[in-house]
C-alpha cells in the first residue's frame, strides 16, 4: 500500500475513474473541428456532467 501513495496510484485511479466517467455520459470524441467550437463542446458537456452529478452528492448536514 505504501507504493500506491508514492507511485500516486490513488489520484491516478480517481482521475481514470473521472474519464471513464465522461466517456460514457457525455461520449468519447468531440463532434466539431474548429478549436473555439471544441472548448465550447467541451465546457458545455463539463456543465452537463457536473449538473448530473449533484443530483448524486450527498447533503452534508452537521447535528451535533
Amino acid at each position: 500500500m505504501g507504493w500506491q501513495s508514492g507511485a500516486g496510484y490513488n489520484w491516478r485511479a480517481l482521475v481514470e475513474a473521472d474519464v471513464s466517467r465522461w466517456k460514457r455520459v457525455i461520449g468519447d470524441g468531440l463532434r466539431f473541428r474548429t478549436d473555439g467550437r471544441q472548448a465550447t463542446e467541451v465546457a458545455i458537456a463539463a456543465d452537463a456532467l457536473n449538473h448530473m452529478l449533484e443530483f448524486g452528492r450527498p447533503e452534508h448536514v452537521r447535528v451535533a
